[in-house]
C-alpha cells in the first residue's frame, strides 16, 4: 500500500481546499465543493471564501443567503454551518441523532424526563406562525405551554437547554439574514427549514439504508481526502458511518500515512506532487481545512493544535499554520509561531495587504508583521 507522507498530504488537502490555486469557480459552488463551511461566527466564511475562489464577491454571497440558496444551520459537529439549501435538507435527516444526543451530552441532568418528542411538538406549533424567534424567545413561548417540573427528575428545565435542544437539534431550522450578510451585525433569528426554503427536509429512507451516509463518504473524500474513518467522523460528528463506508469500499482507492493508518480516497482524486508551491493563505477562525480531520498533522504542529478549537485565525506559511492573524485597526495583525524567512515576510505582507483592503472595501491600514 502506498505511504504518503505528510507533506504530500498537504499538498492534496491544499488542492481539494481550493487553497493551492483560488478555484475560478462561483461561491455556491465553492460552498458545496467544500460539504459546506463553518460559520458560528458570521463573518468568517467571507474570509474563507476570498481566500478560496478567484475574484470573489462577498456581495455574492449575502444573495445566496438572502435567495435562500445557501443556509445558515446546525449540522456536522452541531456547530453552525453555512452549506447549499440543497445539502441542507439532502442531510439533515442524517444528523437528527447525533444533534440530539450532543445536546444531551451538554445538558443531560437539566433535560432528564423531558420527552423530546412532546418539546419538538410544542416547538412546532409555537414557529407554525410563520415568525421568526429567537432562541430564547421560542424557548420561553415552549415554557409557557409545559408543566412546571420535568416528571422524573423534579428539575425544571431552564431557558437555554430548552432553546439548544429546541434549535439545534429537534427542530431544522434556518438561522435567517440579516445574520451572516457581508458586514451586518444582527442576532439569531431562526425559522423551521420547511418554511424559509418551502419543503421539509428529506425523510430516511424506509428500507434501512443509508444512500445519505455513503453520499456523505463520497463528497468528504473529495473535499478532504485522502483521510482515515476517524477523519470522517471527526468532520462530521457522526459515529454511524462505518456501515456507509463498507457499502463505498469497493469504489476507493487506499493508502498509508506515515503513522500507518489506512487512508481511503477517490480514484483520481488530486494528489499533487509534494514539492508543488503552496501559496500564502489566510484562515478564518474554525475552517474545516484543519477542523475536518482528528489528525490534523498534515497541515498544523501538534504544539499549535488547540489553536484550531480556540478561534484563532491563521496564516498558512508553505501550506502549514505558521502564524495568527487578526484585524485592527483596518490593518491586518500577523503574529509569526515560528521565524520566518524574508521571503516568506514579504509574500504574508503582499497576502496580508490584499486581505486588508478587501475586508475594508480598500481603505486599509496594510499589514503588521509581529517579531
Amino acid at each position: 500500500m502506498t505511504v504518503l507522507t505528510t507533506r504530500a498530504l498537504n499538498r492534496a488537502t491544499l488542492a481539494r481546499q481550493l487553497l493551492l490555486d483560488r478555484a475560478p469557480v462561483t461561491a455556491r459552488d465553492a460552498v458545496a465543493h467544500l460539504c459546506g463551511l463553518q460559520a458560528q461566527e458570521p463573518q468568517e466564511p467571507f474570509a474563507g471564501l476570498w481566500s478560496r475562489v478567484r475574484a470573489f464577491d462577498p456581495a455574492g454571497l449575502s444573495s445566496l443567503l438572502t435567495g435562500r440558496d445557501v443556509v445558515r444551520t446546525h449540522l456536522m459537529r452541531r456547530t453552525v454551518h453555512l452549506l447549499t439549501a440543497e445539502d441542507t435538507l439532502a442531510w439533515r435527516a442524517r444528523h437528527d441523532a447525533m444533534l440530539r444526543q450532543r445536546v444531551l451530552g451538554t445538558y443531560r441532568r437539566e433535560l432528564a424526563g423531558v420527552d423530546l418528542d412532546e418539546l419538538a411538538a410544542a416547538g412546532r406549533a409555537v414557529m407554525a406562525d410563520g415568525v421568526p424567534r429567537s432562541m430564547s424567545e421560542l424557548a420561553r413561548a415552549v415554557a409557557g405551554r409545559r408543566p412546571q417540573q420535568g416528571p422524573q427528575s423534579g428539575i425544571q428545565p431552564g431557558i437555554r437547554p430548552l432553546g439548544e435542544m429546541l434549535v439545534a437539534a429537534l427542530i431544522p431550522m434556518a438561522q435567517l439574514p440579516p445574520r451572516g450578510l457581508w458586514r451586518a451585525k444582527a442576532g439569531v433569528r431562526n425559522l423551521p427549514l420547511a418554511a424559509w426554503l418551502g419543503r421539509e427536509p428529506d425523510p430516511p429512507p424506509a428500507d434501512g439504508s443509508d444512500p445519505v451516509g455513503q453520499e456523505l463518504v463520497r463528497r468528504y473524500l473529495a473535499a478532504f481526502g485522502p483521510a482515515a474513518a476517524a477523519d470522517l467522523r471527526a468532520w462530521s460528528g457522526l459515529a454511524g458511518l462505518p456501515a456507509a463506508v463498507a457499502a463505498v469500499r469497493e469504489e476507493l482507492v487506499s493508502f498509508r500515512d506515515e503513522r500507518g493508518r489506512v487512508l481511503l480516497d477517490l480514484p483520481g482524486a488530486p494528489l499533487p506532487d509534494p514539492d508543488t508551491p503552496a501559496p500564502v493563505r489566510f484562515l478564518p477562525a474554525f475552517d474545516n481545512a484543519i477542523l475536518g480531520y482528528h489528525d490534523r498533522a498534515r497541515i498544523i504542529d501538534d504544539a499549535h493544535r488547540g489553536l484550531s478549537v480556540a478561534g484563532a485565525r491563521v496564516v498558512l506559511v508553505d501550506g502549514r499554520v505558521a502564524a495568527t492573524w487578526t484585524v485592527e485597526g483596518g490593518a491586518v495583525t500577523v503574529a509569526p509561531l515560528r521565524p520566518l524567512s524574508r521571503i516568506d515576510r514579504e509574500a504574508v505582507g503582499e497576502e496580508g495587504r490584499a486581505l486588508a483592503s478587501f475586508l475594508s472595501d480598500g481603505e486599509s491600514d496594510g499589514v503588521r508583521i509581529s517579531v
